[in-house]
């Protein structure tokens, strides 16, 4: 498949569907990035810090993915974006127990993981059980 844009006589791109589309992906990927960052402002202020900072760290990582990673990657955090706003929504008015906040992941989708994310996933959930939490942030 060849690429193209056509150029104008003043040098402006007139018509470069690869550029639009490109430009499409960036700005749905920070809209989600965004949503999520603002959701993770009504969970307790611990999580939140433990939230901000995964989800910092696995956007970044993500940059330079393959096209199929980058699809898989964005599902899963629309899902989880949809998930931690009906909770969030849920919630409004009133103090959340952590009991409310996430949702068991079946086990099948450990199938689809690699050693990495396994890794990662018990990792973070030791540290948002745990009693003593890193993130021992005072409001």
């Amino acid at each position: 498949m060849t690429l193209f844009c056509v150029i104008g006589p003043d040098l402006g791109v007139i018509n470069c569907p690869h550029l639009l589309e490109m430009t499409a992906h960036v700005s749905k990927v920070r809209s989600l990035y965004k949503r999520i960052l603002l959701l993770h402002r009504f969970l307790p202020i611990d999580l939140r810090a433990l939230g901000d900072q995964y989800v910092k760290e696995e956007f970044r990582r993500h940059k330079s993915a393959s096209p199929k990673e980058v699809s898989a990657f964005m599902v899963e955090w629309e899902n989880y974006k949809a998930t931690l706003q009906t909770q969030v929504l849920d919630a409004s008015g009133r103090v959340a127990p952590r009991s409310q906040l996430g949702t068991a992941l079946p086990e099948a989708m450990f199938q689809d993981f690699q050693n990495e994310q396994i890794g990662q996933l018990y990792e973070l959930m030791l540290e948002s059980t745990k009693p003593n939490r890193q993130f021992d942030i005072q409001e």
